[in-house]
């Protein structure tokens, strides 16, 4: 589902690594001020600061950020993020689709960051792949930007639903203090116990706005590139 396009000729593994790691790093790029504002909402009142600054909303992290650091630190990390887009997300989506051959056929470990990666991977390319498929089967919509930009939205909230939980306990175990916390589970009750079951979702609406806005640059990005680069390589061919 992922991989199907509307040209006669399937694209080839190659263009489908390469559109996913273009589309992924674009996606990168437009929403990493969304990502560090997540990050400082999930922190907040981890530990006392001296500045006082309360965080407050997405724009107004964002802003205050920006004024107290300076609009470069929204883009702090940036690089390393490009990085493993190009190394991870062209890879684990353009590949997607082979592997989902794979085991449809029959052919035949955990730290907090792999487990979110997991929830993320599994979550995001299923249900992408599920909601596209659905709306196309049943006529709802055709196989182009507005039927790729809903599933890649839904797919968005669904994983950002399901990751957070994760996702605010791996931001509070690597931001903490050495020894504040023993353990990850040490760091998850201590939140659970202290700030109730509410705190495993800090920073939701920056984390949604971040992955809805990432998946729905990336997917509709990633298929449009996948259709170009066939039809280019379609029209070369004819030309020879």
């Amino acid at each position: 589902m992922v991989g199907t396009t509307t040209t006669d000729v399937p694209p080839t593994m190659g263009v489908k690594i390469f559109s996913a790691g273009a589309a992924a790093c674009l996606a990168d790029v437009i929403t990493f001020p969304l990502d560090t504002a997540k990050v400082r909402q999930q922190i907040q009142g981890e530990f006392p600061t001296t500045s006082g600054i309360r965080y407050k909303g997405v724009l107004g992290t964002i802003t205050t950020l920006a004024k107290t650091e300076g609009p470069l630190k929204l883009y702090s990390g940036l690089p390393a993020g490009l990085q493993r887009q190009i190394s991870f997300a062209s890879l684990r989506i353009g590949l997607y689709d082979t592997v989902q051959e794979f085991f449809t056929s029959g052919e035949e470990r955990t730290t907090p960051n792999l487990l979110r990666n997991i929830i993320i991977n599994c979550t995001e390319l299923v249900t992408y792949d599920l909601m596209k498929g659905a709306l196309v089967r049943n006529e709802i919509l055709a196989d182009d930007v507005p039927c790729h930009l809903l599933s890649a939205l839904i797919a968005g909230f669904c994983t950002t639903l399901l990751s957070s939980p994760v996702d605010v306990v791996k931001t509070r175990f690597i931001n903490s203090p050495p020894g504040q916390y023993t353990s990850v589970p040490n760091c998850a009750m201590t939140m659970f116990t202290k700030e109730g079951p509410t705190a495993f979702f800090k920073g939701f609406v920056p984390s949604f706005l971040r992955l809805g806005s990432w998946n729905v640059i990336m997917f509709v990005c990633f298929e449009k590139l996948k259709r170009e680069l066939m039809r280019s390589r379609q029209t070369a061919d004819c030309a020879t």
